[in-house]
């Protein structure tokens, strides 16, 4: 018999900013075993353009992945290996840091509206001290799915089972199993997921309101489910959810600005490297 997985912790996004004063809401769980492999969503959503003119300058990462996901603008990646990529409104961008990697990334707003978020998913022991990698995903590599009721399901890494009909996202290589999807979603919509018994599962209603079972998950609410082999969502009225499926990693968690290792040590080397500039020879 299948178990159906259900809300079992709903934490709030918290306003803060990053980069050069880019105002932004964050959901953090990288001391969360349940959140992981992933780490950290940051939500960018405005119609100012002072809230994010700054952008984020130059600066390092070590150890993690990142995925960028715009629902609406744009968004420019430029690195020290000589990457750039300019993000389209409903692209995805995925960077591995590995050993190390150097780089900017600036958004720009569309129509007078910006919105999107930046995922950081944790990379094994294995891969942490790996090359850098980047990959950019237009909006027409996405992988888009219509039910009866027009609710759309977009998969932008790796592979969901959704109203039993099987969908493979672009991004494929994550350092351990993930799925990242987008519902957007009409009110009465319904979507049944299957999931790996022992991966973790999360949910982020970034616009209206859906029902996980007996709760309910509103705008701006991050919710960890309940272990389980599938869940299911209803829209109480027009809806986006970002779904969150992966592999825990079972491993010691080091976290210090843009770095994130396995121990105190790993972080101090990670700043020694930087520091001295061996980020920019990689």
């Amino acid at each position: 018999m299948s178990t159906h997985r259900e809300i079992r912790q709903i934490i709030p996004a918290q306003p803060t900013s990053d980069g050069d004063g880019v105002k932004i809401q964050r959901v953090a769980g990288f001391n969360n075993a349940a959140f992981s492999p992933f780490l950290m969503m940051d939500e960018l959503k405005s119609d100012q353009r002072s809230d994010y003119v700054g952008g984020f300058p130059p600066h390092p990462h070590r150890g993690i992945e990142t995925l960028t996901y715009m629902l609406k603008g744009h968004f420019e990646h430029k690195d020290h290996m000589g990457n750039v990529g300019s993000l389209r409104t409903g692209g995805a961008q995925w960077m591995a840091a590995g050993q190390g990697v150097i780089h900017s990334e600036m958004p720009i707003m569309q129509d007078g509206d910006l919105h999107g978020f930046q995922i950081w998913i944790n990379q094994p022991a294995r891969d942490k001290m790996k090359p850098a990698q980047y990959h950019d995903f237009q909006p027409e590599t996405i992988t888009e799915f219509r039910d009866e009721k027009l609710a759309l399901l977009r998969v932008l890494a790796g592979d969901i089972t959704a109203n039993n009909t099987k969908l493979q996202g672009p991004l494929t290589k994550t350092g351990v199993p993930v799925t990242i999807a987008d519902w957007q979603s009409v009110a009465g919509s319904s979507v049944t997921v299957q999931t790996p018994q022992h991966h973790n599962t999360m949910l982020y209603a970034y616009k209206g309101s859906i029902k996980v079972g007996e709760r309910v998950l509103m705008q701006g609410e991050f919710a960890l489910l309940s272990s389980g082999e599938s869940f299911s969502m209803t829209a109480n009225d027009t809806s986006g959810v970002l779904v969150f499926i992966g592999e825990p990693i079972n491993e010691p968690v080091v976290h210090y600005g843009p770095f994130v290792m396995n121990s105190i040590q790993e972080i101090e080397q990670a700043i020694k490297d930087y520091n001295s500039g061996l980020f920019e020879t990689y």
